[in-house]
């Protein structure tokens, strides 16, 4: 249960924290933390010395780096999906690649840290979307 606990825990406490100091106020931040969240998988492979592990998960990186470029550079609703898709990854990962190097508790941390922060990101665009036609309405000055 702890782990899923501190993930959701994390996951909050980033998302406010990049709203206080104002870091998501750029584009690049949520692809940024979807390529450093798909990149943990490739450290435990190095950290577990399974080069196949390496090689299976720097595809699967690259497949989340990609959607993270698409998402920045054309709809950042695919940024959300992929940070809640990386999620059901780590709910079947152990079942689809062998990596020696991932600690037991990961999956769960991970799990719920990614799609608690998939919400949380979601919630931050629909408001500043209701904001931003607010605005353009009029009904906001």
């Amino acid at each position: 249960m702890m782990p899923y606990a501190i993930g959701v825990a994390l996951a909050l406490w980033t998302v406010g924290f990049a709203r206080v100091v104002g870091f998501d106020r750029d584009r690049a931040f949520y692809p940024v933390v979807l390529i450093i969240i798909a990149s943990y998988y490739v450290l435990f492979a190095v950290m577990g010395e399974s080069m196949r592990a390496v090689m299976i998960e720097s595809i699967a990186m690259t497949a989340f780096a990609v959607v993270a470029v698409a998402g920045f550079r054309f709809n950042i609703w695919l940024v959300v999906g992929a940070l809640a898709g990386h999620g059901i990854f780590d709910l079947f990962h152990g079942q689809l690649i062998a990596n020696p190097g991932v600690p037991p508790w990961w999956p769960q941390f991970c799990l719920a840290y990614d799609v608690v922060i998939a919400a949380a990101v979601a919630i931050v665009i629909r408001g500043r979307a209701q904001v931003s036609a607010a605005t353009r309405s009029g009904t906001i000055s």
